[in-house]
């Protein structure tokens, strides 16, 4: 089902009301993270990146901060896992880090629920199928979040996306909302074995590559 219509409009009232409503709520978990990040990593508190969202619109996400800036002798960053900090695991751990993230929903760039923004220089690494989960809004938790979060290869994660663009309900919103909420209590998924969060989605050839050598 297309996100069109009445129905779109009742998903982003929906959305923006819920957003308000969780940032009057969390205020002071936000001050109190705000100043945890300041205190182990110092400025800036938030971390803000451009992410496509809707047919490929980027908007700016903004989220808690939860790596350091530390580089190597030749002035690249390190690895994610030797950034992240004790701070930021905790932040990573609890979702607390996507609270900032309320503020895009309040602008409309943002859903509660939709596909994961993922990064702009992965746009032209889809396939056409792929790139299909840009045809709803993107979202803070989704179908791939509680069906596995980082704990799942880049393969599975677009089939899920893509499947929640074709089966795209208010009512299975509101299933993803209440999954979320015992993943988030139990920590499920929160990274990919071997990485702090997720490896870097290289195109869809890599998923066609093993099987061409085997």
């Amino acid at each position: 089902m297309k996100q069109a219509g009445w129905r779109l409009f009742v998903k982003v009232a929906c959305d923006r009301a819920a957003a308000a409503a969780g940032l009057v709520v969390t205020a002071p978990i936000i001050a109190a993270a705000a100043v945890a990040v300041r205190a182990s990593m110092g400025a800036p508190v938030f971390f803000r990146q451009e992410r496509p969202g809707r047919h490929g619109k980027t908007f700016r996400v903004v989220k808690f901060r939860t790596m350091s800036n530390a580089t190597d002798a030749e002035g690249r960053l390190l690895p994610d896992e030797q950034r992240l900090t004790l701070v930021g695991a905790w932040l990573r751990s609890s979702s607390l880090d996507e609270l900032p993230q309320l503020f895009n929903v309040l602008t409309g760039d943002l859903s509660l629920v939709g596909p994961r923004p993922l990064l702009v220089r992965y746009l032209p690494r889809y396939s056409p199928e792929q790139a299909r989960r840009h045809e709803v809004l993107p979202g803070i938790t989704g179908w791939a979040q509680i069906n596995g979060r980082n704990a799942i290869d880049w393969n599975r994660k677009f089939e899920l996306d893509v499947w929640y663009v074709d089966n795209w309900s208010l009512r299975l919103d509101a299933r993803i909302l209440w999954r979320t909420l015992r993943a988030v209590l139990l920590r499920e998924g929160i990274s990919s074995e071997g990485h702090a969060t997720m490896p870097e989605f290289m195109g869809a050839r890599q998923f066609d590559e093993p099987r061409a050598n085997s």
